[in-house]
């Protein structure tokens, strides 16, 4: 049975996490940590999620959370991100980061960090997104660059964060099947009297209401479009591929790990 900590308990996909975990027969949730400030700290964290009660106390001490664990799963904030990191690395902790928001500082932190943990940064966790990204990729090197490209998010009005790390991942996928780099083309506004130019990867953002999350990959060229759409309706396949990625990452050397690494060596689907 593998041991698994969460953090970020107390929000959605933290408690989704809680929730299939308790139905799963090979990782538990041994450890439920969310922030010092948190109003709900002391609670068991099977009742907060809806399922039986797990006699696990939400708690904000990582550390001791950590004692006993295989594998570290992060939903938390973003803020918190390089401090929980600093925790798995002193530990020697798996660490899936499904937060996302990150800023490009945090990169370094995170490549000094696989040199010692293994280590798993991923936008989403759901595998028909992982497929997306490849899909996006491989459309991207096909097509000519006369097809521009455009990236379609749409999420709940509660999502902090736009674009969505998915919709990001998409372009910079898109950009690298390309031969290029995102920052150079990325158009993430538009006004009006600006023109399209040629090679731009342009992103639009909608939310509102409970949307899960919808991600489309939008080829158009001259008298034909490709459209390559993943459309989440339950938050539940987030969670499962969260687990599966976490189990994943137990038994394997400290590195940077995707979740199209796990699809690669056809150990899921």
């Amino acid at each position: 049975m593998i041991r698994a900590v969460l953090v970020g308990a107390t929000g959605r996909m933290g408690q989704a996490i809680i929730r299939v975990a308790s139905d799963a027969g090979d990782i538990i949730i041994t450890a439920a940590v969310d922030s010092a400030e948190s109003t709900l700290l002391g609670r068991d964290a099977g009742e907060l999620a809806g399922v039986r009660h797990l006699d696990v106390a939400v708690t904000s001490d990582l550390a001791a959370a950590l004692e006993g664990a295989d594998v570290v799963v992060d939903f938390s904030s973003p803020k918190a991100t390089e401090e929980h990191l600093a925790a798995c690395r002193k530990a020697r902790k798996p660490l899936l980061v499904g937060t996302t928001g990150h800023g490009p500082a945090l990169a370094h932190v995170f490549e000094r960090a696989a040199r010692e943990i293994a280590l798993m940064v991923s936008p989403n966790t759901s595998l028909g997104a992982t497929v997306l990204l490849e899909l996006a990729r491989a459309a991207a090197a096909a097509l000519p660059r006369e097809f521009d490209a455009e990236i379609i998010e749409s999420h709940h009005r509660m999502k902090k964060d736009a674009p969505s790390g998915t919709a990001l991942a998409l372009g910079a996928a898109v950009a690298q099947g390309r031969g290029g780099q995102l920052t150079d083309i990325a158009v993430m506004d538009r006004q009006a009297g600006a023109m399209r130019r040629s090679g731009d990867i342009g992103f639009a953002v909608v939310r509102g209401g409970d949307l899960v999350g919808e991600h489309t990959v939008f080829f158009a060229g001259d008298g034909e479009e490709l459209t390559l759409t993943h459309r989440a309706g339950d938050r539940a396949i987030f969670a499962k591929g969260a687990l599966r990625a976490a189990a994943w990452l137990t038994v394997q050397p400290p590195g940077r790990y995707s979740m199209g690494d796990i699809l690669l060596t056809k150990t899921g689907c």
